[in-house]
């Protein structure tokens, strides 16, 4: 943990992931630590509710980012974080899932250590541990899966630049987060690599929320389905034989899981 300098106030930046969603998914120091924050810097992607643990008085400061649309550029988010803890404030940066899987929190603490600000990392759970628990999509299995790899599919320049010979194996359950966009591209590569066009493969919408939607196809078959049913971001996608338990594993249903159906007619 870097320290202040003795001349500048002791402010602390936490950086707190709040779960895939569910509020009741927080953890406890998390929940303690947002009600005693004098300064609270989150994301889009937070649990509903959240904030209202908040204390009355406390800072709100929003920097989400959808996909490449980002409201504070990150450098600028790095120096208000700075900003925050020179001034003597507790500071909560609040971030959807683990601050740790695709979720810049490592960069930021970069920039913390850089300048000498005390910081700590409270972990959260990521959105493919949630998403998949609350879809009956366990991501590994004896009979299925003895590994899971995760991979983002946000697309820079048109691409996607991920080692598809070592995603595009039997045995093996990849989540891909931020990949709505790229879902089409995903597949095509899946199968040229290796894959059945029949591998199976879901996408999880808003997953472990009152909005969750789950959509379980195959390869050759999923960017249509998703396209009919209208499904958009936030979503994962989830690349595995696993996908085939949830028929016997779905335990959580929503008011929005109404229309979306896997092939076989279940929800």
């Amino acid at each position: 943990m870097s320290q202040n300098s003795p001349t500048e106030p002791a402010g602390t930046v936490y950086i707190v992931g709040s779960g895939p969603g569910d509020i009741e998914l927080l953890t406890l120091r998390a929940a303690r630590l947002i009600g005693e924050a004098d300064a609270i810097v989150y994301d889009h992607l937070i649990a509903d509710g959240v904030l209202d643990l908040a204390r009355i008085d406390a800072e709100r400061i929003y920097v989400g980012k959808k996909s490449s649309n980002h409201t504070v550029p990150q450098d600028e988010l790095n120096r208000l974080l700075v900003r925050l803890a020179r001034a003597g404030k507790r500071v909560v940066r609040l971030k959807g899932g683990d601050p740790f899987v695709f979720g810049r929190g490592g960069e930021e603490i970069e920039a913390l250590v850089d300048s000498g600000v005390t910081f700590e990392v409270v972990p959260g759970i990521t959105a493919a541990a949630g998403c998949g628990a609350y879809a009956g999509i366990p991501l590994t299995h004896r009979d299925h899966a003895q590994a899971v790899a995760f991979a983002t599919g946000h697309l820079k320049d048109g691409t996607i630049n991920l080692d598809w010979p070592s995603l595009a194996r039997p045995r093996l359950t990849v989540v891909f987060y931020m990949g709505v966009g790229g879902l089409t591209e995903i597949c095509r590569q899946m199968i040229a690599h290796g894959l059945p066009g029949d591998h199976p493969a879901a996408i999880v919408q808003s997953g472990t929320t009152g909005r969750q939607r789950v959509l379980t196809a195959d390869l050759a078959t999923l960017p249509a389905k998703v396209n009919a049913a209208g499904m958009t971001a936030p979503a994962l996608i989830i690349v595995g034989t696993v996908v085939r338990l949830r028929e016997k594993l779905a335990w959580f249903q929503s008011p929005a899981a109404s229309g979306v159906t896997s092939p076989d007619g279940s929800g």
